[in-house]
C-alpha cells in the first residue's frame, strides 16, 4: 500500500458531530438489503481477478490512520494486483470537495452526519453489488445499515461506531453514599448537586457533573439522545413542536441555574484539555461526565488507577425514551460514482465492512464499536468491562441518533447555537428560539435542495 503524503488537520475528535439516522425508506432498505435502482450495470459474477489501484481517503490521522493502514495492508495481501494509494488526515469536506469536484476518488470513509445527506447523490449505489455478493443489512448490529442509507440509495456501509454513555467516579460516589448510577435525569442532577463541592470563596472546587452544552461531549445530539426528541417531520425541522425538547432544555437550563451560568464558565474554562492526561473526569474533578466508548482507551493509557464504572446515559424522566441504549454516531464507506474502478473498490468496501477479522482488527486499532454483528460478538475482540457497557448500547432498541440531512452538520450546529445562549441567560425565550431554530433549519435545506 501506498500512502500519500497529505496534510493532517487537528485529531479528529469532535464525535458528536457524527451522527446516524434512518432515511425515509429504511424499513425497506433493511429488510431487502438495498434501495431503488443502481447507478451502472453491475456484472453478475464477481471478478474472479482484480488488479488497479483504489485511491482512498479517509478522515483518520496520527494513531487512527496507522490502524487503517494496517488493515489495507491486510487487504493487499488478499489482492496483491490491487494496490491502494490512502490520503489519510483529510476532513470531511474536504473529502466531498475533491469529488464534487472530479478529483481522483475511489472510496472514501467519512463521518455519517456531517456527509452522507451532502454527499450521497455522488456515491455509487452499493445495492446490486450487495445483492450479487451476498452482503446483508442484517448482518450489521442496530440502526447502523438503515442508517448508512439516504434518499433511497444504499450510498455507503458502517465501519466502525462511536457510542456514548454515562463514565462515573465509583470512589467519589460512594464516598457520597452511592452505589449504583442515576437511570433518570433527575437523578443525574440530584447525585450531581450533592457530589459538587466548593471553595470558602464560593468557586467550584469539583463538579458532580457539568450540564453545560458545550462542554465536552455536551451537545445537542448527545442530550437529545437522552429524551426521545423530535427533529424533523415530513422533511421540515420540527424542534418547535416536539414538547421532548422543551422539557429537556428546560431541565437543563434550570440545572446550570441551580450551580450559576457564571460559576460554571469559570470552572470549566480552567479545566485540563479533553484529550490529555488532565482530562477532568481522569483526574477527579467532575464526578460524572457524558463520553464515548473511547474513554476507556484514554483512561486505560492515562489514568490507569481510576476506579470508574460505565452505563448507559440517563434519560429524560417520563419522556418515553427507553434506559439502556446510547446516543450513537458512525463512519461509513463508500465509492465515489465516477469511480473507473468500481469492482476493485467495492472489494476494498466490503473488506472493511463486513470481513470479521478487519472489523475487529479496526475496532481494537481505533477502540471504535464495530458495527458489524460477526464482530461485536467475536472472541478477539477486546472488550474489558467499562468497554462491554457500549457494546450492549450499540445493540439496544433505545439506542438513538440525529437525522441525516441534506446540510450535514449544520442541522445539530443551528440548535447548539441556539442553546448555548439561551442555557446563559441570552437571547429569545424557549419557545420563539426553537421556532428560530425550526426556520434557519429549513433555510438552509431550502438552499441545498433547491442546488
Amino acid at each position: 500500500m501506498k500512502t500519500v503524503n497529505t496534510p493532517r488537520p487537528a485529531r479528529r475528535r469532535s464525535r458528536a458531530g457524527t451522527a446516524l439516522a434512518a432515511c425515509a425508506t429504511a424499513a425497506a432498505l433493511a429488510l431487502a438489503g438495498c434501495s431503488a435502482g443502481g447507478d451502472d450495470h453491475v456484472a453478475a459474477t464477481a471478478p474472479t481477478h482484480l488488479s488497479g489501484t483504489v485511491q482512498l481517503w479517509h478522515h483518520y490521522s496520527g494513531r487512527e490512520a496507522e490502524v487503517i493502514q494496517s488493515v489495507v495492508d491486510d487487504f493487499e495481501k488478499k489482492y496483491p494486483d490491487v494496490h491502494v494509494d490512502v490520503h489519510s488526515g483529510q476532513q470531511d469536506t474536504k473529502i466531498t470537495q475533491v469529488v464534487s469536484s472530479g478529483g481522483d476518488v475511489d472510496a472514501m470513509i467519512t463521518n455519517v452526519n456531517s456527509t452522507l445527506g451532502t454527499a450521497c447523490k455522488t456515491m455509487a449505489d452499493l445495492a446490486p453489488y450487495m445483492r450479487r455478493d451476498g452482503v446483508r443489512t442484517t448482518d450489521f448490529q442496530g440502526i447502523f445499515a438503515e442508517a448508512t442509507a439516504f434518499g433511497g440509495r444504499r450510498c455507503s456501509l458502517p465501519t466502525t461506531s462511536d457510542v456514548y454513555g454515562l463514565y462515573y467516579n465509583t470512589d467519589l460516589l460512594r464516598k457520597a453514599g452511592y452505589t449504583e448510577p442515576p437511570r433518570t435525569l433527575s437523578q443525574l442532577e440530584d447525585m450531581a448537586l450533592r457530589l459538587t463541592t466548593y471553595n470558602k470563596d464560593g468557586s467550584l472546587r469539583t463538579l458532580g457533573f457539568d450540564p453545560l452544552v458545550g462542554f465536552q461531549q455536551n451537545t445537542s445530539a448527545t442530550l437529545g439522545g437522552t429524551a426521545d426528541v423530535t427533529w424533523m417531520k415530513h422533511g421540515d425541522s420540527a424542534v418547535a413542536s416536539s414538547r421532548q425538547w422543551h422539557r429537556l432544555i428546560a431541565w437543563q437550563r434550570a440545572f446550570v441555574q441551580k450551580i450559576g451560568y457564571d460559576r460554571l464558565k469559570t470552572f470549566t474554562a480552567g479545566l485540563g484539555d479533553e484529550w490529555s492526561a488532565e482530562n477532568p473526569f481522569q483526574t477527579g474533578r467532575i464526578a460524572m461526565a457524558l463520553d464515548g466508548e473511547w474513554r476507556v482507551a484514554f483512561i486505560e493509557d492515562q489514568a490507569p488507577h481510576l476506579h470508574y464504572g460505565t452505563a448507559p446515559f440517563p434519560v429524560l424522566d417520563g419522556s418515553g425514551q427507553r434506559y439502556g441504549g446510547g446516543f450513537v454516531s458512525a463512519a461509513d464507506i463508500g465509492i465515489d460514482n465516477r469511480s473507473e474502478h468500481k469492482e476493485a473498490a467495492w472489494a476494498l468496501v466490503k473488506y472493511l465492512a463486513t470481513d470479521t477479522g478487519a472489523a475487529v482488527k479496526l475496532a481494537n486499532g481505533v477502540k471504535n464499536i464495530p458495527a458489524l454483528k460477526s464482530a461485536a460478538a467475536s472472541p478477539g475482540l477486546q472488550a474489558p468491562a467499562p468497554y462491554q457497557t457500549f457494546i450492549d448500547a450499540s445493540r439496544s432498541p433505545a439506542s438513538a441518533t440525529s437525522p441525516v440531512t441534506e446540510i450535514g452538520a449544520t442541522l445539530t450546529a443551528t440548535m447548539d447555537d441556539f442553546w448555548t445562549g439561551y442555557q446563559e441567560g441570552s437571547g429569545p425565550g424557549l419557545t420563539s428560539g426553537l421556532k428560530k431554530v425550526d426556520t434557519d433549519i429549513d433555510n438552509a435545506l431550502g438552499l441545498r435542495r433547491a442546488k
